[in-house]
């Protein structure tokens, strides 16, 4: 069996597809793409580590001061 075909291959395929056919065909990429289970199947397999969403500081944390020159006079 020969090498994998890759989106590169059918590039110039496409390139003489009418725009309408190109639409439709990119439409139909998008639906298999959006069915495709082996995504799922390898997030299944090795599951996030407890430590992947979690994080001793806190990156989000609003530091108060310093401010007051960018506050509007009122």
């Amino acid at each position: 069996m020969g090498d994998p075909l890759t989106a590169s291959d059918f590039w110039p395929l496409i390139l003489k597809l009418p725009h309408d056919e190109r639409v439709r065909l990119a439409k139909l990429a998008l639906r298999a793409a959006a069915h495709d289970d082996s995504s799922t199947a390898a997030y299944a397999a090795t599951p996030p580590a407890p430590e992947e969403f979690s994080s001793d500081d806190d990156s989000l944390a609003w530091e108060g001061q310093g401010w007051e020159e960018f506050s509007a006079p009122r």
